[in-house]
């Protein structure tokens, strides 16, 4: 975990501002998504926060992991799990909503797996200065590592049988 002074800390007063802030920006610019997919793990609250405000009921997921632990990452994102159809998306609008455009790795093959006639936007909380995949929508820009709320605590094991589980 890099030191405190190269943190930012992001608090859930800031996840309800941050979450109006990118809604009323697709109201204002009149592009309300068909659909939104988050990605998985952060983007699940981007996305589901986003639905909520803007009344949207399609609302999907895609899990990749990238990041293994504070700016380490495997070479490239790979797909946990089965992938999600999207094929239905064709033609429509779609809004991929992540909490951070890091590195840009994540996005680019995010919107890789959408059809190519999908209408495909991306909003995030943050957006990294140095992100390979500029984002249509961010609430604010750091260089800084972000602490978001559901990640401030480690998360809790259980120790039995010589095994650990969370």
């Amino acid at each position: 975990m890099p030191p405190e002074s190269e943190l930012e800390t992001f608090g859930y007063s800031d996840f309800g501002v941050g979450i109006r802030y990118l809604a009323q920006t697709l109201v204002d610019d009149n592009w309300i998504p068909d659909a939104i997919l988050g990605v998985v793990r952060g983007g699940l609250f981007v996305a589901a926060g986003i639905a909520y405000a803007l009344d949207i009921k399609d609302v999907r997921h895609v899990n990749v992991e990238f990041y293994t632990d504070a700016g380490e990452t495997l070479p490239q994102p790979i797909l946990i799990g089965q992938e999600p159809y999207l094929a239905d998306l064709s033609g429509k609008r779609v809004l991929v909503a992540d909490d951070v455009a890091d590195t840009g790795a994540t996005l680019h093959f995010v919107r890789q797996l959408l059809p190519a006639g999908a209408d495909v936007r991306v909003a995030v909380l943050y957006s990294k200065p140095a992100t390979t995949y500029k984002p249509e929508l961010a609430w604010r820009s750091t260089d800084r590592w972000i602490r978001f709320p559901w990640i401030q605590v480690p998360p809790l094991r259980v120790e039995s049988a010589g095994r650990s589980s969370v």
